[in-house]
């Protein structure tokens, strides 16, 4: 014990020495954390709701390149030739240098968490739990770095296989990029990232039900870890001279891979979670208000003359009102809203509209609740639309533009959670103040003359809980657009999938 408490010691003064270890460790996480807060700062409240994603990825960093970069260094300076001829065991060697960097990825969490709580971010709900489910995601990371340690045989080599693990995990891994966003094929693929359970782990802790939540995701971590572990005692080498033996140590590898493809088989037996929402218990009394973000560039102020349709159709979603269906009727386009006839309906190709899933233009499934701060949020813009000044205009279709844009701008604002219910939420509303067949030809209108009408009501949002917003609005009005062509595939049972979407 004197020995690992020793060896412990030395590898945190050399860490807190080496200018370059405190940068990677200290200061990239900082600016990992200015960085989530600068993409999610219009979220109900900073940070809090991708605290999980935050967390992991500075596990994975200091796992990925600081632990094999420090013993691949190591290693190649003939430190760890020296470390076999003393009297201290290989198991202690390396049990000590895995715990100093635990000590390391948790101080710099904390370093992380102190400036989120001075940015705004509320307490986590399972304080403890948060603790276990951030410890047991660095181990599961931690093993994997020793593999990579063992591995690679100079100080590049790391920084090449760490690349190939963090990427990887980033993108398809359900870490920097949420698992609803992605194909279904990656989710399949991400059950053999731990990744997605680290994140699913800690952010259970921090806005869920805790550890009575996070047994799955701990259990599937700790699993990887061991597999991990054995796979980094088979590749463990003293020397970089020494060849990775890997015939001799045949049976380290293998029980590895079993075991790693085991517990990803087992995750996909028992189905792919929901991603889970905030807990009920993190409502608005627990947190302070935020205050309101500063004007956005990119989205209201006088808008320029108008710009025919053509020029917005540059993306694949927006060709849906461009090209009519081959069998559809030829028809002459309508000169008011009310001589708008379902044969106009069939110039829509609707299966060309984005994903109620993906990342552009969102809606929640059918069934699916929000809670906590979400269903706060949303409780205060259904509220706050009774009184809503665009809310009263006479005219029917300015009122309806007006109310596409209280879901277009949370979307183009990246209001991760909230924008996908708020879709719903103006459908309602419509479908409460207008019949269906009125409501069809006004949202087909609209879809079709995205450039007309007034949009002042993006600079009115405020009264709903949302966000104050300035500056041009050709991408919110793009946005509407293809948000009122969603709800007409839904009053027409056109849209594709539309049966088992949220109404």
């Amino acid at each position: 014990m004197r020995a690992f408490a020793a060896h412990v010691g030395t590898g945190l003064r050399l860490n807190l020495r080496n200018r370059m270890a405190l940068i990677y460790g200290y200061i990239f996480p900082l600016l990992f954390l200015l960085s989530f807060w600068i993409i999610y700062r219009h979220d109900p409240v900073p940070i809090v709701l991708h605290l999980g994603a935050l967390l992991t990825v500075t596990a994975l960093g200091g796992a990925c390149f600081g632990l094999p970069t420090t013993l691949v260094a190591e290693r190649e300076r003939g430190v760890w030739r020296r470390y076999r001829a003393t009297p201290t065991g290989t198991a202690t060697l390396v049990t000590s240098t895995i715990a100093t960097r635990t000590i390391l990825l948790l101080s710099a969490a904390a370093l992380q968490l102190a400036l989120a709580f001075a940015l705004g971010m509320p307490m986590p709900l399972h304080p403890f739990g948060l603790v276990i489910a951030f410890l047991c995601a660095s181990v599961a990371f931690l093993a994997l770095g020793m593999v990579i340690a063992g591995v690679a045989n100079s100080v590049p080599a790391v920084q090449a296989l760490g690349q190939c693990i963090f990427l990887p995990m980033l993108m398809i891994g359900g870490v920097a990029v949420p698992l609803q966003s992605l194909p279904d094929w990656t989710l399949a693929l991400s059950a053999f990232f731990p990744g997605r359970f680290a994140v699913e782990a800690i952010q259970h802790c921090v806005t869920g039900a805790g550890l009575a939540g996070s047994a799955r995701p701990i259990a599937v971590l700790l699993a990887m870890a061991a597999a991990a572990g054995l796979a980094a005692i088979g590749a463990f080498r003293w020397d970089p001279a020494q060849p990775l033996p890997v015939k001799r140590r045949a049976g380290w590898f293998a029980a590895a891979l079993a075991l790693w493809f085991g517990t990803a088989a087992w995750t996909l037996g028992a189905g792919t979670p929901a991603p889970e929402a905030p807990a009920e218990s993190l409502t608005a009394p627990q947190v302070a208000r935020p205050t309101p973000p500063p004007a956005l560039p990119g989205l209201a102020d006088p808008a320029p003359e108008p710009e025919p349709l053509p020029t917005l159709a540059a993306t694949p979603q927006q060709q849906a009102v461009q090209e009519p269906d081959a069998a559809a009727p030829a028809i002459g386009p309508a000169e008011r809203w009310q001589d708008v006839t379902p044969a106009d309906f069939h110039r829509i190709a609707f299966d060309r509209l984005p994903a109620d899933t993906g990342v552009v233009n969102p809606w929640a499934a059918r069934g699916e609740q929000p809670a906590g701060l979400i269903a706060d949020q949303l409780a205060t813009a259904r509220e706050g639309l009774g009184a809503w000044a665009p809310a009263q205009v006479a005219d029917p279709v300015q009122r309806t533009r007006n109310y596409l844009f209280v879901a277009a701008v949370p979307d183009l604002l990246q209001m991760e959670q909230l924008e996908r219910f708020l879709p719903a939420l103006v459908f309602d509303r419509l479908q409460q103040e207008f019949a269906s067949d009125d409501l069809a030809k006004i949202l087909y209108w609209i879809a079709m003359h995205p450039q007309e009408g007034d949009d002042a009501a993006v600079r009115q949002l405020e009264p709903l809980g949302l966000p104050p917003t300035s500056g041009p609005t050709r991408t919110a009005r793009a946005r509407s657009m293809v948000y009122a062509l969603k709800m007409l595939g839904r009053l027409t049972g056109d849209l594709p999938g539309s049966a088992s979407s949220q109404k």
